[in-house]
């Protein structure tokens, strides 16, 4: 096979999992009123089974970087993807709360896989600014199947119960680890640590300055990410929108951001990461900032552009781990940076939470358009430890 078949190989492998893990994730928002009424849950209990599933998927993702070192990335990620749909066919079949918990558990269990390795194998197949404009392609089939997977649940519910949809959607991911078994690029089976490259030596590289820079400015962009798109529906009805505008204006954010993910990172191979992450978040903090003062459909033109900016410096800052990072050890690495944003990305709303409750929301999007310049520095001083990765 062609060095060029395998690249599409691993590429298609890596999309097509991403696209339905992050589908399978987001499934979960669709699930929670009917699982209310089905079981007569309560708000606390529902966020419960939620945080259950994003608990375990972000917890893990390490440790799946870690088993798949001894065990290869094709079986780890096959298993993985086999879990989370056996997870939801669980689901599918559950008598009450407890084994719909455990279904959860085995479905977020199962998608922990996915970050680490579908990544590590797209940075492995692609070498430099490719690598990039593949990871960024990467990203962006993660919000394909954000979108796809949870209206193709609604449109099987006007014929089937919900049960007998999440049985089948769960088999689909059952087949999907079949083929991502086949499918799999044979130099995905060696993604392990080389003898040389154990140990100390392999672990002082990855404690390098670089890579700790790349996860702070990482961790700052995603929670900025967080608490934006807390704060704006309450931003929207102070200024008189509706429900259903509300639900526009998050459709435009992430329209835009699906969009920027991939533009963002052809961007990036071509100006640089350090200048792209700067255009990105200058744009990110303006626009934050500029929601205040707009009128409402000053916001609602503007908020594409917003997703753009917003979404795409994650795909310029996730590209960038292969740079700084030994190929045996990247597994490890993509675990602890997607281990890193998720989390604060989950933290963030509660903290800047805190923060609207004593200034105000109008203040406290101030703050966090302020707080998204200190990825600024942060990529600057970043630019020696690219500039010899690049070198060397």
């Amino acid at each position: 096979m062609t060095v060029q078949a395998e690249e599409r190989r691993a590429l298609g492998v890596a999309c097509g999992a991403h696209a339905l893990h992050d589908g399978y994730t987001d499934l979960i928002y669709v699930m929670l009123p009917i699982w209310q009424n089905e079981f007569g849950l309560s708000l606390a209990v529902l966020g419960l089974m939620k945080t259950v599933f994003s608990g375990t998927l972000a917890s893990l993702q390490i440790p799946a970087g870690v088993v798949a070192e001894r065990w290869g990335a094709p079986i780890v990620l096959a298993i993985g993807t086999a879990l989370v749909g056996l997870g939801y066919c669980l689901a599918g079949v559950s008598s009450g709360v407890a084994t719909l918990v455990a279904a959860l558990f085995v479905g977020g269990l199962g998608a922990s896989t996915q970050h680490p390795l579908a990544s590590a194998l797209v940075a492995r197949a692609f070498a430099g600014p490719r690598s990039l404009k593949a990871l960024g392609t990467y990203n962006f089939a993660g919000d394909i199947g954000k979108m796809t997977v949870p209206a193709a649940a609604s449109l099987l519910f006007v014929l089937l119960p919900w049960r007998e949809v999440l049985v089948l959607l769960g088999g689909i991911g059952v087949l999907g680890a079949v083929i991502i078994r086949v499918l799999i690029p044979r130099f995905a089976a060696k993604m392990a640590p080389r003898k040389s490259e154990t140990g100390a030596e392999c672990g002082s590289r990855l404690s390098q300055f670089g890579f700790p820079l790349l996860l702070s400015a990482g961790v700052i962009d995603s929670a900025t990410r967080s608490a934006f798109l807390t704060f704006l529906p309450f931003v929207l009805t102070a200024k008189g929108a509706s429900l259903p505008t509300v639900g526009l204006a998050l459709t435009l954010v992430f329209a835009g951001g699906a969009a920027g993910k991939l533009v963002c990172a052809f961007i990036g191979a071509h100006i640089g990461a350090v200048a792209t992450v700067w255009l990105t978040e200058a744009v990110t903090a303006l626009g934050i900032a500029a929601t205040v003062p707009l009128s409402l459909e000053g916001v609602l033109g503007l908020l594409p552009l917003i997703g753009v900016a917003l979404n795409g410096t994650s795909s310029v800052l996730y590209g960038s781990v292969p740079e700084l990072v030994p190929p045996a050890r990247r597994q490890r690495a993509f675990g602890i940076f997607y281990t890193g944003t998720i989390g604060a990305g989950a933290v963030s709303p509660a903290l800047y939470g805190s923060l609207g409750d004593a200034l105000g929301v109008p203040a406290t999007l101030f703050v966090v358009a302020a707080v998204v310049l200190l990825t600024l520095p942060i990529t600057l001083a970043l630019r020696p430890a690219l500039s010899a990765a690049r070198a060397s």
